[in-house]
């Protein structure tokens, strides 16, 4: 017994002497022609917010929600880089990737960009974020590019040749031909399609195409495009390599136990060939990594530099380190024909009943907040430019920056966790207020008269970021001790523009005098006691505190300014009662039997009912158009799952019966007449508040909701729908545009690119909405304007409709693992999220229409900027410059030409933009100097 104990301890010694010896792995294969090649292209999907914020993301906090830390990622990187040359890495989001450049040392960064130069890192797609593209107005999405490819551009004199758009859910045409094409990509690639589509795709070999997206543009802005099989992940489970991932590691110790290369060369070859059967030409790209990967990045190079030595040595294909621009370059250079794709990828579903339809609305008041700040951003960045922009102290950066962060694909898309949200509009506030003090500053500077230019300008000027809640301590000041408002009105477009301002004031008794002192026609409307509530709630909970004033009315007056630049209006109290300004008192209908009510004090009408209080009638004089018109409200019943696991959420649009929203108790409404503009005030239910608005100079209906807080008292959870029918003939088909620029053709329950199995009726018709939706018939055009991005469809012929708000109650089963339920909190009392819009509605004679959504959908997008100062008295004028305009008094940009960027960069240069708005008869594009 003794001699078998020692000869079992010699054999275990033995084992233990076997010589050691370091293992080179060869990584330097290139292509190798008619193999197939393997494109190993390791990446990193590092989101700028989503489960946790950006700032988390980044330094690794908060890892009970999710273990994930770019700092390491790129810290672990850069090593592993250069302890092999053939090694390979692509980097995409700037908004990290510059936080980590600017903290790391001289010696660092000349390594960095050593890299850079030899290609084994590449930086691609290049914006701050991999922004969403259904949300975003194409405005942000050039800003937030052109953020993150200056900065790339300076660093390292390299400009990005790769789109890498792996995780939006739907891609538009306008990321196709204006940012990816005209933006010098040569490929674009991106992972989730329709899971019908991929299937077909697969089977035919089109996972790569040349898409051709702009009607207008044609072959000169087309891309090619590639697809992944299956997302953007490694091509099966078996190849992740994370620390505590669960794949099987590639085990060439033959001295140790569980040898394993023949299995794992095996496993290689099998999935390479299955990847390559679905492929055209030779070359398959195979994306190594996925969320917050390489965090130690050794782990996954390890593995790979094995796989790449022995896959080859094995001989039946070949694996080399790749990047998406060498493996489009083998691409190119194999002469292979592409199919064409033409629109765009929406809506996207990933597998059977789950259409990402959901959150096109989701996070609605996100979504307009982004709208307002994109717009606010557009119009201060020209004043600090007319001003001069100050190096060192306040400029628009910051607002720059937020702006760019909420692009992302879970940001403005309303799919990241509460706390994300809020960390993005915190973000947003504070941009804004620095640039609130520029916008005030530049505004100063311009309206006072100095002959050495702009020498510590002396006047206060404020704004109304709550004007939209009825609050604007700046113009809610009593007036009847002879001090007067001086409202500053700036108007961003190269058009001049008139427009109805409309502020809330204190005094019943005002006049309004334009730069020349003439007195304007006004109109006063009072502040009812619905709007009150709202402001008292929504202003406390954003200050902290009650208010202690109350404006009793609202003052609306017509404001003509030229086109870059401003006009001032004097505010001041009135000798004589309101109605020497035109001012009229307040019509309450008395609802009876038959009645027809007639509203608009210019060429539109609009009828309502009497006995239905509903619309019923729309009418233009100088068009001649009338037509039947209905506007209704419904909600959708979003499922919860309890069937097959698959419930409405942040992300997904699964309805669950359809229900009319129904006036409770006696039906009426107040209609609010005078000479400027109509108003019809409308209480829906306990939760929906509607204000319709008829201008005497406009064509179109402008419609106010307020939605919320929606009950879900009951356990269900609901999407609220506005819809538009008419008498219309529209034949399944409608229009929504692409990002706010091209208007693409829909038709319900079907695409052309496959035979649509249909599961969703509903969901599955729903699209993004930027700019807007139509419609249109032998004779009609119906047109609907959006103030943010909602989803919108035609479920039945004659009919538009927009989902406005949602709040749901459970977790769609996509990661956030949150409901969609926004509560707002004044003191210790919380309660559903209630948010205010617009839309604008107009019909026109067909063929009509294109000129208004095209001009007015600039004019939403750019609304006029109020600032405010103080006077005693009213001769502003003689003291400052009352009215300015940068560009010749005798020149106006065509009606077809719009100004999207006036801006002095750091270097002193001039950046602008000019943009071509009509499609097709005109050449549409983007002018950039």
């Amino acid at each position: 017994m003794a001699n078998q104990v020692c000869l079992v301890v010699v054999l275990f010694l033995c084992l233990l002497c076997v010589e050691s010896k370091y293992m080179m792995y060869n990584t330097s294969a290139g292509i190798v022609p008619g193999k197939i090649n393997v494109h190993l292209v390791p990446h990193s999907h590092d989101d700028v917010g989503w489960l946790k914020t950006v700032d988390q993301y980044y330094v690794g906090s908060n890892n009970s929600i999710q273990v994930a830390c770019v700092q390491n990622v790129l810290d672990s990187l850069i090593p592993a880089l250069v302890a092999d040359k053939n090694r390979k890495f692509i980097y995409v989001e700037q908004a990290f990737f510059q936080r980590w450049w600017r903290d790391q040392s001289e010696e660092v960064q000349n390594v960095v960009k050593q890299l850079v130069n030899s290609g084994q890192l590449e930086l691609i797609n290049g914006g701050m974020c991999m922004h969403d593209e259904a949300a975003p107005h194409y405005i942000d999405m050039i800003d937030q590019t052109t953020l993150g490819h200056r900065y790339i551009k300076e660093q390292f004199n390299v400009t990005p040749r790769i789109g890498w758009q792996i995780d939006p859910f739907g891609h538009s045409a306008v990321q196709a031909y204006l940012l990816s094409a005209e933006v010098g990509f040569d490929f674009l690639f991106f992972a989730r399609i329709d899971y019908q589509d991929r299937a077909k795709r697969i089977n035919e070999k089109t996972l790569e195409v040349v898409w051709r997206a702009s009607k207008s543009l044609g072959s000169s802005a087309q891309i090619m495009t590639g697809i992944s099989p299956k997302n953007y992940e490694p091509p099966s489970d078996n190849f992740y390599f994370e620390v505590g991932d669960t794949s099987p590691i590639v085990q060439d110790d033959m001295n140790l136990f569980d040898y394993n290369v023949p299995e794992r060369v095996n496993d290689f070859v099998s999935a390479a060939i299955a990847q390559a059967n679905i492929t055209r030409t030779n070359h398959i790209m195979w994306t190594m990594g996925t969320d917050f990967k390489y965090q130690y990045a050794h782990t996954w190079f390890r593995q790979m530099d094995k796989f790449i030595h022995y896959v080859n040595q094995d001989g039946r294909v070949n694996a080399l380190y790749s990047t998406p621009s060498m493996y489009i370059d083998a691409k190119y250079a194999a002469n292979e024909s592409w199919p064409l794709k033409t629109d765009d990828f929406f809506p996207y579903a990933d597998r059977e009943n789950a259409y990402w339809t959901g959150y096109f609305t989701s996070r609605p008041a996100l979504k307009g907040y982004v709208r307002t700040m994109s717009a606010y951003y557009l119009a201060a960045r020209q004043l600090e430019f007319f001003k001069g922009r100050n190096e060192v102290g306040l400029s628009t950066d910051s607002l720059a920056d937020a702006l760019a962060l909420v692009q992302h694909h879970d940001a403005v898309s309303g799919t990241e966790k509460q706390h994300v949200a809020d960390d993005y509009a915190k973000r947003l506030s504070i941009g804004y207020t620095e640039a609130e003090k520029v916008v005030a500053a530049s505004l100063a500077c311009l309206t006072e008269f100095s002959k050495n230019g702009c020498v510590n300008p002396i006047t206060n000027f404020q704004q109304c970021p709550l004007l939209n809640i009825s609050y604007c301590p700046p113009s809610e000041v009593d007036l009847s001790s002879g001090k007067s408002l001086v409202v500053v009105v700036y108007n961003p477009l190269g058009w001049k523009r008139e427009d109805i301002i409309r502020i809330p004031v204190i005094n019943e008794n005002v006049t309004v005098k334009d730069s020349k002192g003439k007195v304007i026609e006004s109109q006063l409307l009072p502040l009812l006691k619905d709007s009150m509530s709202l402001r008292n709630s929504y202003s406390t909970a954003y200050l902290g505190k009650s208010t202690n004033v109350t404006p009793s009315y609202w003052l609306a007056f017509s404001a003509s300014v030229p086109p870059l630049g401003f006009n001032t209006y004097i505010i001041s109290s009135a000798k004589q009662a309101a109605s020497h300004s035109g001012m009229r008192t307040v019509y309450k209908s008395q609802i009876r039997q038959n009645d027809t009510i007639e509203v608009g004090p210019g060429n539109l009408k609009l009828l309502y009912s009497g006995k239905r209080a509903k619309l019923m009638r729309y009418i233009n004089s100088k068009t001649s158009v009338n037509k039947l018109l209905e506007q209704s409200y419904i909600y959708y019943r979003g499922d919860d799952g309890s069937k097959d696991l698959q419930p409405s959420g942040a992300y997904i649009f699964r309805p669950n019966g359809t229900y009319p929203i129904e006036p409770e108790g006696q039906l009426s409404f107040t209609i609010l007449r005078g000479p400027l503009l109509d108003e019809v005030h409308q209480r829906i239910n306990p939760w929906i508040y509607q204000v319709t608005r008829v201008y005497k100079g406009k064509d179109h209906a402008e419609i106010e909701f307020t939605v919320g807080p929606i009950p879900i008292d009951d356990g269900i959870g609901k999407e609220v729908v506005t819809q538009i029918t008419s008498n219309m003939i529209s034949n399944k088909t409608f229009y929504t545009d692409s990002s706010g620029r091209d208007f693409i053709e829909r038709i319900r329950d079907y695409r052309k690119d496959w035979n649509l199995e249909v599961n969703q009726p509903i969901a599955g018709n729903y699209y993004p909405v930027n700019l807007g939706i139509y419609m249109k018939d032998n004779s009609s055009e119906l047109s609907i304007l959006v103030d943010r991005s909602v989803g919108g469809s035609s479920i039945a012929d004659g009919q538009l409709e927009l989902m406005l708000h949602r709040r749901l109650v459970a977790d769609d089963n996509r990661g956030v693992s949150e409901a969609l339920n926004e509560t707002v909190c004044v003191f210790d009392k919380c309660e559903g999220l209630t948010i205010i819009g617009k839309y604008y509605l107009r019909i026109d004679p067909v063929g009509e229409a294109a000129k208004w959504r095209r001009s007015f959908g600039q004019e939403i997008y750019s609304p006029f900027l109020l600032a405010f100062t103080e006077q005693d008295g009213d001769h502003w004028a003689n003291s400052h410059l009352a009215t300015y305009s940068a560009m010749d008094t005798t020149y106006v940009l065509p009606d077809n030409v719009a100004l999207i960027t006036l801006q002095e960069l750091d270097s002193g240069k001039i950046l602008l933009r000019l943009a071509h708005l009509y499609e097709r008869t005109q050449i549409y594009q983007l002018c950039q100097v």
